[in-house]
């Protein structure tokens, strides 16, 4: 296939994981470590939670559908021919060459490639790595590998790398077998070359790390919690330094950085909520070792494994259970419930057969006092159906053309009969293929529609668009809400949505709020220089809160595309002064920082909202904000500064924007930030193009979904030339954008000329029966 393809591989460094467990963990922190190096990273793991498309990745961001679908026109001949051969590749066979091509399709600096099975004979094992790894050996797939732990290690060695030592964890029988097939650096916690041990927890949702090389050593925390996890962080550093030469700092920040899901994944510290994906004894054998070390009153363990598994062996390892929910995933292979109560025997204090692991998650939850702990386990298509609870979103399709009721029988007198309920509204979203079947048939059933498909859906899932009046939509959420089927979560949202509450800005201000742009910068793109004096900028902040600012948002940090880094301390030692000023103006602050370091200043000096462009590229930054109870921006971006070369490949710019911002938000909550505290910005101009930042504020409705509220930073940028607007004629354009946001729903815009802007939403809010409380200041 490589061949037919015109052998890809040879323009793309490999590296080559393999291992009987963590071999996922090590490659996704590697991922990030090189990532945080500045690299462009191909990464290859399986399995997907919901999808092929999840285990391909380039930047962090999964594979696109088109690059899917041109891969299958080109390669399609080649399977025709191995067909008629008796030589039909495997799907894993073909799902390697397909990571292969778009990687090198990309050009990316060096790719990551999880091995499936053993190592000799492994689909990964057609490409010739410039660096290897075995992270761990056991038994598994005798059948194919050897009944052996020497003979599976022995295999697992063949992924060494011809110019490099093999980098592994393994220890014992399976290192002494691995040592007699290739040269090695070792890794663990003592007698290694390179020592990592875990030194307690950091926080309620990471570990303490120390990594110690021959003549390199760092400290960090990780997210990824347990000794295993630190011994697979130590063999991502060794790899890192081999393959590019990464600095102690940069592989601290990278490992820091670095998640993956179901494994160990905290949603909530209270009750604590744990989804981790462990499928054999060994693996929960760990897991107990994890939750030994909270406290907590009772467990609530949801439990769904595959036929084929230890099931005792894995409940037996558990902590005693106070509740078990035993339940099946929608998968051919999953255990009956009554082989998993048969195992809880004497496990539990009471056992609980619920069909749908979405409600066996609810029951649990609800179940739970703040001092439990409740425990998604078994396997990962447990952990994936679970994780819908949190992941799913119901996006608003026509937020911005709403009817009301009020518009429509205006002008007339109506008799209470004569009036029908006219506000319809649409909304899509992904649901499993049983839960789509129900929502449709009872939606159609009350005289609503439903329209629902797999076609470029994720694998285990199927799109779904609900439409109908806002009476039949409540009428569905509370029967879904009624039923106990999984589908509670979905009633919750579908009742929110429909009855129109939503988050609003932390500011008090009626209406869209005004975030006026303070840079005390020499080479901000529209204003650098102007305001770099702590007098010139104190009083271009008066100006700006006389003409109707809300929020001002100081920043010591350019982020235009070719923008120099700026140390620290001189960003903190340029926006510290303006903010102490600003502190008794009566208007909040922000800080547009990157750095954690910067926010924590900038919060000590009385800051209130930190304006982050990267994302928590920062990996400290979600704590800062914790610790200080403040609010958070969360804006989407590719690369901050702005990187023209790093713009996204979307299949659907909104869809892909919404749902990796919802991952960040995810990530925010589990530092201790609220949600009430957040707001999310698409970020126009980041990593999007001109077309596509326009897309995204005019579906900006649909960032509802998030359920934070939205700010839109679109002032003077660059996307305006696609409407013929220099740098000097681009007011008009960001005023036109701005009424638009706000028609659209947009809680706060974020602008340099605040006057106008201000004017602009007076005006929007005029049109729509709102108050207009702000007077013009140039009226006066």
């Amino acid at each position: 296939m490589l061949s037919h393809l015109g052998d890809p591989q040879e323009g793309v460094d490999f590296v080559q994981i393999a291992g009987s467990n963590g071999k996922g963990s090590t490659a996704r922190m590697l991922e990030s470590v090189l990532g945080t190096a500045g690299l462009d990273v191909g990464l290859f793991t399986s399995p997907g939670l919901n999808g092929f498309r999840e285990q391909i990745r380039v930047g962090g961001r999964k594979i696109p559908k088109d690059r899917v679908g041109e891969f299958v026109e080109r390669i399609d001949p080649c399977l025709d021919r191995l067909r008629a051969d008796d030589d039909m590749p495997t799907h894993f066979e073909v799902l390697t060459a397909l990571a292969v091509y778009h990687f090198a399709v990309e050009d990316v600096d060096v790719a990551v490639l999880e091995v499936g099975i053993g190592g000799r004979y492994d689909a990964t094992s057609a490409i010739d790595p410039v660096a290897s790894a075995v992270t761990s050996v056991s038994l598994e797939h005798t059948n194919l590998l050897g009944e052996t732990v020497e003979e599976i290690a022995r295999d697992k060695a063949q992924v060494a790398p011809r110019q490099a030592p093999l980098v592994t964890g393994a220890t014992g029988a399976a290192l002494e077998a691995i040592q007699t097939e290739t040269q090695t650096v070792t890794v663990g916690v003592e007698d290694a070359d390179v020592l990592a041990v875990e030194n307690g927890m950091h926080s309620a949702v990471e570990s303490r790390v120390s990594i110690t090389g021959s003549d390199w050593s760092l400290e960090t925390a990780l997210s990824l919690i347990g000794q295993h996890q630190a011994t697979n962080a130590g063999v991502a550093a060794t790899l890192a330094r081999q393959v590019a030469g990464v600095g102690s700092s940069v592989i601290a920040d990278g490992l820091r950085s670095a998640t993956w899901p179901g494994r160990f994944e905290v949603f909530s510290t209270d009750p604590m909520v744990v989804l981790d994906g462990s499928h054999n004894p060994g693996a929960t054998s760990t897991l107990r070792d994890l939750i030994d070390r909270y406290e907590y009153e009772n467990l609530h363990v949801v439990f769904a494994a595959m036929s084929d598994k230890d099931h005792a062996g894995m409940v037996e390892t558990l902590p005693p259970v106070a509740n078990a929910f035993l339940t099946r995933a929608d998968v051919d292979r999953a255990a009956e419930l009554d082989v998993l109560a048969a195992a809880f025997d004497g496990h539990a204090e009471r056992r609980h057969r619920v069909e749908s692991v979405q409600e066996a998650t609810a029951r649990a939850i609800e179940t739970a006092e703040v001092s439990d702990f409740v425990l998604v386990t078994g396997s990962l298509y447990a952990v994936a159906e679970a994780r819908d609870r949190w992941t799913r979103l119901l996006i608003p399709k026509n937020g911005a053309s709403e009817v009301r009721e009020q518009e429509v029988f205006s002008g007339a007198a109506f008799e209470d009969g004569d009036v029908t309920d006219v506000d319809h509204r649409v909304f899509s979203t992904y649901l499993r293929g049983d839960q789509a079947a129900q929502v449709q048939q009872r939606l159609e059933a009350i005289g609503g529609e439903c329209v629902c498909s797999d076609a470029g859906a994720p694998e285990t899932f199927v799109a779904t668009v609900l439409s109908g009046t806002v009476h039949q939509l409540r009428e569905l959420a509370t029967s879904l809400a009624a039923d106990g089927d999984g589908l509670g979560r979905l009633a919750g949202q579908l009742e929110g949505a429909v009855d129109g509450s939503s988050p609003t800005a932390p500011f008090d201000v009626s209406g869209t709020a005004v975030m006026g742009v303070l840079n005390v910068t020499p080479d901000s793109f529209h204003d650098g220089g102007e305001y770099d004096s702590n007098d010139a900028a104190l009083e271009r902040a008066e100006r700006m809160i006389d003409a109707g600012a809300d929020v001002i948002d100081v920043g010591g940090e350019s982020t235009r595309p070719g923008a120099d880094p700026v140390p620290a301390d001189e960003e903190i030692d340029r926006v510290v002064p303006v903010i102490e000023s600003l502190t008794s103006r009566g208007v909040p602050v922000s800080v547009d920082t990157r750095k954690a370091v910067v926010a924590d200043a900038a919060l000590d000096a009385g800051a209130d909202v930190v304006n982050d462009v990267s994302g928590l590229g920062d990996p400290d930054m979600r704590f800062v904000v914790a610790d200080h109870d403040a609010s958070l921006v969360l804006m989407h971006s590719l690369s901050a500064p702005v990187d023209p070369a790093h713009s996204g490949s979307y299949d659907d710019v909104v869809e892909d924007v919404l749902y990796e911002l919802s991952e960040k938000v995810f990530h925010a909550e589990r530092a201790g930030i609220d949600r009430e505290q957040i707001i999310v910005d698409p970020g126009c101009g980041f990593g999007k193009s001109p077309a596509e930042s326009f897309e995204l504020v005019d579906r900006l409705s649909e960032f509802r979904a998030v359920g934070c509220p939205v700010m839109v930073g679109h002032s003077r940028k660059s996307m305006f030339e696609r409407v013929g607007c220099s740098p000097g004629e681009r007011l008009s354009p960001t005023l036109a954008l701005t009424a638009m946001a706000a028609e659209r729903g947009a809680d706060v815009v974020r602008v340099h000329d605040v006057a106008e802007n201000a004017a602009v939403l007076r005006t929007v809010s005029a049109t729509n029966g709102g108050q207009v409380e702000r007077p013009d200041p140039r009226s006066e």
